[in-house]
């Protein structure tokens, strides 16, 4: 298998880092799977960048880059994406809410031709610990109108946790997302520019120290314009598609 970035975007996330780079460690090491991890520390005002620099310290796979312009953290995974040397890329939370047993199925799917895989935590065979029950209904509301708009049957659009090649990148800049809605600009763009891909369950926990950056409340007009944008983006393609036949 060739090298994995896995880019984890993180901001005050002292008490949830090292769990979270430990189990990426522990499931790579163990599968011999080469790979790369790179933090993006988004203006923490704790321990995390030092936490990290710790870590590289001892293993040169482990990278800490400092986004020192713009905060959020839209801005801190496109920070990664310009900085990653991997084949393949995974997008994880720092809070290890995501199993890094999923992360190798994803680059076992990819392996077999795919140019993305992304998980869902809403089939049966999923597990779902601690999920806030309104952050719940508000998250099936919004990939279920996703879906209705862009025609789609993935019931797990806005999960950030997922895995792209090196090709899907390039293919789907300029990214425009500075907040929490990068998490439906990638795969949206993904699909409707034509690269392909898998899905599998995938297992989610609540965090287990501290509290969420995302703010719904502000994010929502974000996720709004994003979506509109790339739906405007697919009608576009549909209709010079119909003027070329």
């Amino acid at each position: 298998m060739s090298l994995t970035s896995i880019i984890i975007p993180a901001r005050d996330e002292e008490k949830n880092i090292k769990e979270t780079i430990s189990g990426i460690q522990r499931e790579f090491n163990q599968h011999h799977y080469e790979y790369e991890v790179i933090v993006i520390d988004d203006g923490s005002r704790d321990n995390t960048a030092e936490l990290v620099a710790s870590f590289a310290g001892e293993d040169k796979r482990i990278k800490l880059i400092k986004n020192n312009q713009v905060h959020g953290v839209g801005y801190a995974i496109k920070k990664g994406l310009d900085n990653f040397k991997g084949e393949y890329v995974i997008i994880v939370m720092a809070d290890s809410s995501d199993d890094p047993r999923d992360m190798i199925r994803y680059l076992k799917e990819v392996g077999k031709g795919y140019d993305c895989c992304f998980g869902t935590r809403w089939k049966n065979g999923a597990v779902v610990r601690g999920y806030p029950v309104l952050k719940r209904m508000l998250n099936r509301l919004a990939n279920y109108g996703i879906n209705i708009l862009f025609g789609l049957r993935y019931t797990d659009i806005t999960n950030a946790f997922k895995c792209y090649s090196r090709k899907t990148i390039e293919g789907i800049k300029p990214i425009l997302s500075g907040d929490f809605n990068i998490t439906v600009e990638l795969p949206l763009k993904a699909i409707i520019r034509g690269y392909t891909y898998s899905v599998i369950l995938t297992d989610w926990h609540q965090r287990r120290n501290g509290k969420s950056s995302l703010k719904i409340q502000e994010v929502g007009s974000r996720y709004c314009y994003i979506i509109m944008h790339v739906l405007i983006e697919k009608l576009r393609r549909s209709l010079n598609s119909r003027i070329w036949l």
